[in-house]
């Protein structure tokens, strides 16, 4: 078979196309590691996803998570995966865990929100509502409120 040089140009200008919306999807995508070295860029990164929080943290503690995920940690981590966030690449590591009182939650319930940073960067995060009724949510703000 003889294929003309247009048409392996067109193929070649294909492949590179689909190249280039992979990387640019996964530059985008679901990694969702953020800088938060300071609370400054805590605070920062919690009000960009909708969030008004306390500008101070109600809690900080410094945990190490073990070798492997064992439960709670498993079931926690789905939560983490379907935000676009895992806790195993820093399994053995020491993280901090960054407790905020939020403001603005549209249940009116008293919540917080949880980063757990390691690295430097937030790998995990929660809003947490305690009391009747409560509930673990992902970070994102509600989009029905």
């Amino acid at each position: 078979m003889k294929y003309s040089r247009r048409r392996l140009l067109g193929v070649l200008w294909l492949l590179l196309l689909a190249f280039l919306g992979f990387l640019l999807l996964r530059s985008c995508g679901s990694d969702r590691t953020a800088a938060a070295a300071t609370n400054e860029q805590r605070v920062a990164y919690l009000n960009s996803l909708g969030w008004q929080v306390e500008p101070e943290p109600v809690e900080t503690l410094s945990l190490t998570l073990p070798k492997e995920l064992e439960e709670p940690y498993l079931s926690y981590n789905v939560l983490q995966r379907a935000q676009g966030f895992d806790l195993e690449p820093c399994c053995g590591k020491t993280v901090e865990r960054c407790t905020y009182t939020v403001k603005n939650h549209p249940s009116g319930k008293v919540c917080q929100a949880d980063l757990y940073i390691c690295g430097g960067e937030i790998v995990a995060g929660d809003i947490l509502c305690t009391g009747e009724g409560g509930f673990i949510a992902p970070l994102a703000f509600p989009k029905d409120a």
